[in-house]
């Protein structure tokens, strides 16, 4: 059969870190055997009924089984606004400071492709997200990996970059809490971030997707709090993780109108906004009591603590994470990320995702999930001790 040449676009493009773990997970189970699936970011608890009842009303409203407005819906919009001043106090433009995304996975993509041409500069946390890097492979652009390590609480050190990745810099992405080392960032660091941010002419791109899950009673902080953050750069947040709402698809970013506008002007060439029903319920969800996202986090927090607590008893030395769904072991001596990976699963059916695939800070840790029953972490803790006890 006669194979066709893709784009250079597309041959630049990195494996899926995500898709290839899945592909080797499926090809374990395929043989029958007993895993446990601690290496997915994916919401294991249902969406809360009251989200998905207004989902339910609302595709029986004929206005929207039309197209939706190409920007989205004015009352979907509002909510966000309604929901930043509400939780952040943050004052918002629901018109010019709002964009409504299919997911933050595809606007991070957009983001690059809006702002980034053949030769910039992007500055990506390493270890971090491997889809930032999809969008800037896809238009040509450089990555400067910002390495987040230990020793300074997984944040990146802004002297470490030198002159000329400022200098031909124009987007660094930023995630607090953070995947995969569930640190958190404060004030003091988003306000150094500001301060550098408008030195080099640089926009911030901050990912705010586990924004709803803080431990130990501190809730994490939105970018868009600090002064001058809407000066400097968005703030993107997904429905996925506070609303269990990862099929959903349903995501937005807030902030600068500049980028507002370029995110709206790139999705009216993709896409025509996204199902009016869809863009209800998740109003519904903003807008209605956040009892259900409280729980949530508390039980991601129950999660942990039996986690942290089994992985310490056995010998593991796992960093205290302090936000999202993931803690960040380090690896025994005398493994890499992988071969402890490796290891892992084919001796004991635990499936982890190797620190190497989120860049090459990553190397020496795993990054385990939260997405799974208390009784089933308690079987996987079983599992490590066995292991550690080789």
């Amino acid at each position: 059969m006669k194979e066709f040449q893709t784009s250079k676009a597309i041959k630049r493009l990195p494996d899926q870190f995500f898709a290839t773990l899945i592909d080797k997970l499926n090809a374990y189970e395929r043989k029958g055997w007993d895993t446990i699936n601690l290496g997915q970011g994916n919401p294991d608890q249902p969406t809360p009924d009251h989200i998905v009842d207004s989902l339910k009303e609302a595709a029986d409203n004929p206005e929207f089984h039309q197209y939706p407005p190409f920007h989205g819906y004015t009352f979907f919009k509002e909510a966000i606004a309604e929901f930043y001043k509400r939780e952040y106090d943050v004052d918002l433009d629901p018109e010019t400071e709002v964009a409504i995304m299919p997911g933050s996975k595809t606007g991070l993509v957009e983001l690059s492709q809006c702002f980034l041409d053949p030769g910039d500069v992007a500055l990506v946390p390493d270890p971090g997200y491997p889809d930032y890097w999809s969008g800037i492979e896809m238009v040509g652009a450089e990555m400067k990996p910002m390495p987040l390590l230990a020793e300074n609480d997984f944040l990146p050190d802004y002297e470490a970059i030198d002159a000329e990745s400022w200098e031909k810099a124009r987007l660094m992405f930023l995630n607090y809490p953070n995947n995969p080392t569930g640190a958190v960032a404060d004030r003091a660091f988003f306000e150094e971030t500001i301060k550098e941010a408008e030195k080099h002419d640089v926009c911030v791109i901050h990912d705010f997707a586990y924004g709803a899950i803080g431990f130990d009673g501190v809730k994490p902080l939105s970018f868009m709090q600090v002064e001058g953050a809407k000066n400097t750069g968005v703030e993107v947040y997904t429905m996925s993780k506070t609303y269990n709402m990862a099929g959903w698809r349903v995501a937005f970013a807030v902030g600068n109108p500049s980028v507002i506008k370029a995110i709206e002007t790139i999705q009216d060439h993709y896409f025509c906004s996204i199902f009016g029903g869809l863009q209800k319920a998740s109003a519904t969800a903003l807008l209605s009591s956040q009892a259900c996202v409280e729980e949530l986090a508390s039980t991601y927090e129950h999660r942990r603590d039996l986690l942290l607590s089994g992985l310490e008893e056995a010998g593991y030395h796992v960093e205290p994470c302090k936000g999202s769904f993931f803690a960040w072991l380090r690896v025994p001596e005398g493994y890499s990320s992988q071969s402890f990976a490796d290891a892992l699963l084919e001796e004991t059916g635990l499936f982890v995702a190797p620190g190497i695939g989120f860049g090459a800070s990553g190397e020496g840790y795993v990054r385990i999930g939260l997405n799974n029953s208390e009784e089933t972490l308690k079987e996987a803790v079983v599992r490590f001790k066995k292991f550690a006890e080789k």
